[in-house]
């Protein structure tokens, strides 16, 4: 019993999340790398191939604006990965969740609990949130 507790707390050890600077770093890597050609460079909605897509790219600046000022972190981290997504989202949209997303990490939920998360699945997270307007 205390070699398997000791295992798992190895390998909680090894789900730090990624905070600050390096993940919005990291994530705004894997926007651009992923997502800028619909939702352009600047995330607004408008990339090279937001014209031709039947249903335009989501302007993802105002995100929190559109939820009550608040990012809503996990509604848009469900939505990249595939998990959540209403009829309203374009079949454009890959899933991310079905790829390699990267290491898990721990993330604190405002409920006081913590959720297994892809670590590429933060940091877009987190870029995303750092770019939002102001209103």
């Amino acid at each position: 019993m205390r070699v398997f507790g000791m295992v798992a707390v190895l390998a909680l050890a090894g789900c730090v999340p990624q905070q600050g600077q390096d993940s919005v770093a990291s994530g705004r890597a894997m926007f651009m790398e992923n997502c800028a050609a619909c939702h352009g460079d600047d995330a607004k909605g408008d990339g090279p191939l937001a014209a031709s897509l039947a249903k335009a790219p989501a302007n993802l600046t105002t995100l929190a604006a559109r939820h009550g000022g608040t990012f809503p972190r996990d509604y848009v981290m469900s939505t990249i990965d595939g998990y959540r997504r209403g009829q309203h989202f374009s079949a454009a949209m890959p899933q991310f969740g079905e790829g390699d997303l990267g290491p898990i990490v721990m993330v604190g939920n405002a409920n006081g609990t913590t959720t297994p998360t892809p670590a590429k699945l933060l940091a877009l997270a987190d870029y995303l949130q750092s770019i939002q307007q102001k209103p």
